[in-house]
């Protein structure tokens, strides 16, 4: 499948972002995982505001976004969700090793419908829901860091018959959220814009596997790319990121 065809899933966002331009105004595309949404985008419409550059965010698993972008796809910024996909990118030839950034991390929680009585007082007890929900756990890294927490707890060989894979983390929310699902193992930060879920347990970041959100303009990226690449390190994106629960690790 072409990256082009890719981009036009249902599950991938493509949101516009910044009004009218002046003529001098450069479009940017930055491809993000599907985490990153809510505070990429508030960071971005404060971009566009002050610079007059369009901002165009494409979200969505981390892993096939590197794909998209090993096979072709334009992209001025990759923000990815692990350092795997990143270095995919790299390998390729697509990004400078010196332009990396570890900019955020994260941790984990088991989510249930908002309405559900249950709250786990042990990891065990994450093994007693009959399905359970995680992006998909054999490449998107929400999933791959679910499943790595369940196999250090000693959990994934009794539940793995029972997991439910999804395309992307939102995916898994959304699928507690509509009560389709009892549970899933999703971000904190995802947990935290839905009101239709709750928190039954929270892994904490110690017994957690390392989270780490990397961030990177594309070589061939544009000035104006690279102005904003510059802008998810600032800051003033720092705030807005901790506003939305995340752990920043840079910033300048």
């Amino acid at each position: 499948m072409s990256w082009m065809r890719r981009l036009f899933v249902p599950a991938v966002l493509l949101i516009a972002l910044g009004p009218g331009s002046p003529a001098a105004a450069a479009e940017i595309t930055v491809f993000a995982a599907a985490s990153l949404a809510d505070a990429l985008s508030e960071i971005g419409k404060a971009f566009a505001a002050a610079s007059g550059h369009h901002v165009a965010f494409n979200f969505g698993a981390s892993s096939d976004l590197g794909r998209q972008i090993r096979a072709g796809a334009p992209a001025d910024v990759f923000f990815s969700a692990d350092r795997m996909q990143m270095d995919g990118v790299e390998q390729a030839g697509l990004v400078r090793s010196a332009d990396r950034v570890d900019v955020l991390s994260n941790t984990l929680v088991v989510v249930v419908p908002a309405r559900a009585p249950r709250r786990l007082q042990e990891p065990a007890e994450i093994a007693t829901f009959d399905r359970l929900a995680l992006a998909d756990p054999e490449a998107v890294p929400a999933g791959v860091y679910a499943r790595q927490y369940l196999e250090s707890a000693g959990l994934w060989a009794r539940l793995q018959g029972r997991i439910v894979p999804t395309l992307n983390v939102r995916a898994a929310l959304a699928a507690v959220a509509s009560e389709n699902l009892p549970a899933a193992i999703v971000y904190r930060t995802d947990a935290a814009v839905s009101s239709r879920v709750r928190v039954a347990f929270e892994v904490p970041r110690s017994a957690g596997p390392a989270i780490v959100y990397v961030m990177a303009p594309l070589a061939a990226a544009s000035p104006a790319g690279r102005l904003f690449a510059g802008e998810l390190t600032s800051a003033r994106a720092a705030r807005t990121y901790e506003k939305y629960g995340f752990i920043v690790l840079a910033h300048r």
